[in-house]
């Protein structure tokens, strides 16, 4: 897929961490793991919409929990978005810029 989305990837290695990153550098998408040591993506989902200068990026949960009650979850939590593991590698860029288009809307 063409696209004039450029892409730099950020990693954190927990959501502590993760947070103090989108601070850091407020990014244009987070892409939240929804299964993760000491705060989960969840927790970590609705921690980052309570902060005013991050509460409107775009957050794309992640899981490999595939059952309904888990995607309505990740959404009542703040996701905006909700993509299932294992993640196909040649669709992700493209699943990423339909949510950044779909939010430009």
């Amino acid at each position: 897929m063409a696209s004039d989305f450029d892409f730099d990837v950020l990693e954190a290695e927990n959501a502590v961490k993760g947070i103090e990153l989108a601070r850091q550098t407020r990014p244009d998408v987070i892409l939240m793991d929804m299964s993760m040591p000491e705060m989960d993506g969840l927790e970590a989902t609705a921690y980052i919409r309570n902060i005013p200068e991050l509460k409107d990026i775009l957050i794309i949960a992640l899981t490999a929990n595939a059952m309904e009650k888990d995607e309505k979850r990740a959404l009542e939590a703040g996701c905006d978005g909700y993509i299932r593991k294992p993640i196909d590698v040649d669709s992700l860029p493209g699943d990423i810029i339909s949510y950044i288009r779909s939010r430009q809307q």
